[in-house]
């Protein structure tokens, strides 16, 4: 079984875990027709019946969504295009496999008509799956207000400083809303912060501060994604690796270590509700 797993401790996979699952389904699914569907009655779950004879023809990403392109067959003309859009939550996986897993987690399953299966399975259904016509994420709320993503040529840094100036919230808590930039987490959030000297719970950030902290994201978020994303737990590559990354984390999860710039013990508390972790010297405003 070819598995990606998802599987952190309270956290959501972020944009290097999500990209990188997305990477490595692309030559394992684009191209074969979804010839049935099996599906968990909850509500987060039953739309993925409604994926059941279309053809996957692409595999796409907004922030931490997987969007899968879906063709009717025989085409039609118009062509009604959907998308499968799948959250992984905090332990939510997808795995391509030669027959039906027999998984007491198992939320999704879609018959392929090589007669392999795709499998979503989610211990603490905090995930999500639904169908909807190409582009149409009302229904999906954080999906439909997603900030830009990083790699968005348009967003420099006065329009990313714009953004953090919106509201008074602690910075830290702007960037996990999604808002201002789609894809950061707790632990890239950490990480970016870190790199830049900004402290989570500053309200105000300038925008020279902006800019620093806009290329800090670039950078970490970069960095995972060459290292095929950070596994805390379960999180597997589709060969079975770990990702590289928690080898290379500076400031996330290092509470009560030394800060690897200055020296100085890191620091932990809860800011809104998200355990974060920083430098009191290097991040003091």
């Amino acid at each position: 079984m070819l598995l990606l797993t998802g599987h952190y401790v309270g956290l959501v996979p972020e944009l290097p875990e999500v990209e990188t699952v997305r990477r490595q389904l692309v030559p394992l699914i684009v191209g074969t027709r979804i010839t049935g569907c099996d599906a968990h009655p909850s509500s987060r779950f039953r739309d993925a019946t409604l994926a059941t004879g279309y053809r996957i023809h692409r595999i796409n990403r907004r922030g931490k969504y997987l969007l899968i392109g879906l063709l009717p067959v025989p085409p039609a003309d118009p062509i009604p295009t959907r998308e499968l859009v799948i959250h992984l939550g905090m332990t939510g996986g997808v795995s391509v496999c030669s027959s039906p897993p027999n998984d007491p987690y198992l939320r999704a399953c879609w018959s392929l008509e090589d007669g392999r299966y795709m499998a979503f399975r989610d211990i603490r259904r905090f995930g999500r799956l639904a169908v909807v016509a190409t582009g149409e994420y009302s229904l999906l709320p954080t999906l439909h207000r997603l900030g830009p993503e990083p790699s968005d040529p348009s967003l420099d840094g006065a329009a990313f400083h714009s953004a953090l100036s919106s509201s008074r919230r602690h910075v830290k808590t702007k960037l996990l809303s999604q808002r201002p930039i789609a894809g950061v987490g707790n632990i890239y959030a950490d990480e970016a912060l870190w790199r830049a000297g900004i402290n989570p719970a500053a309200r105000r950030v300038g925008r020279e501060r902006a800019t620093m902290l806009l290329d800090s994201i670039r950078e970490v978020l970069g960095e995972a994604l060459a290292n095929n994303g950070t596994t805390l737990r379960d999180y597997r590559t589709p060969g079975g690796e770990s990702g590289r990354n928690q080898d290379r984390l500076d400031c996330y999860g290092r509470g009560g270590q030394p800060c690897r710039s200055c020296g100085e013990t890191l620091a932990t508390r809860q800011l809104d509700q998200r355990t974060t972790t920083w430098c009191r010297s290097c991040q003091a405003r």
